[in-house]
């Protein structure tokens, strides 16, 4: 029986999270599986994947063929390269603890270049929150001067019109008496 390593589609219109399955690879896609071993969900930033880190192992080294996307989960999450270090083991390049440091060595790294990332996307989030907001104080600046600016030009012009008013008034008066 040839078994693949794939994915299922779960999920609603325009918004699909995938089961990571194992399965017969006459199964159709969303049908029969063998086992699930873990989930990727990409509709959140950065994409949500847990995944069965042993028994996907365990599946690799038995000869399960995963697709090329879930190739390249398994690559991302080193579960490809823990069976490449094993197949040195076997033949005998090193022992079991040399494979476990590389392994722990190769995970740190992409730890850190991950971490990086996120600081880096909450830094620029942070940064373009702040420019929209001072974008923003400009504009209402700039705004309530042309508002302020224009009702002190309506009070001139009613305190002109008043003027002209008693003026006028002034001289409407002698003219009675």
């Amino acid at each position: 029986m040839a078994t693949k390593i794939r994915l299922q589609r779960h999920g609603r219109k325009n918004y699909a999270f995938y089961p990571i399955v194992i399965a017969d690879s006459r199964a159709p896609r969303d049908g029969r599986f063998i086992e699930r071993i873990g989930s990727y969900n990409p509709n959140t930033n950065p994409a949500t994947i847990t995944l069965n880190f042993e028994r996907a192992l365990y599946w690799v080294t038995v000869g399960a063929t995963p697709t090329d996307t879930v190739r390249t989960i398994l690559s991302n999450e080193g579960v490809l390269l823990m069976n490449h270090l094993l197949g040195g083991v076997k033949k005998g390049a090193f022992d079991q603890a040399e494979a476990e440091r590389r392994f722990n060595a190769w995970k740190a790294q992409k730890d850190a270049k991950v971490a990086a990332v996120k600081t880096k996307m909450a830094n620029q989030s942070e940064l373009s929150a702040k420019e929209r907001l001072e974008a923003e104080a400009a504009k209402n600046k700039a705004k309530a001067e042309a508002v302020a600016k224009k009702k002190a030009e309506l009070a001139a012009k009613a305190a002109e019109e008043a003027a002209a008013a008693s003026a006028t008034e002034e001289s409407e008066a002698p003219a009675a008496e």
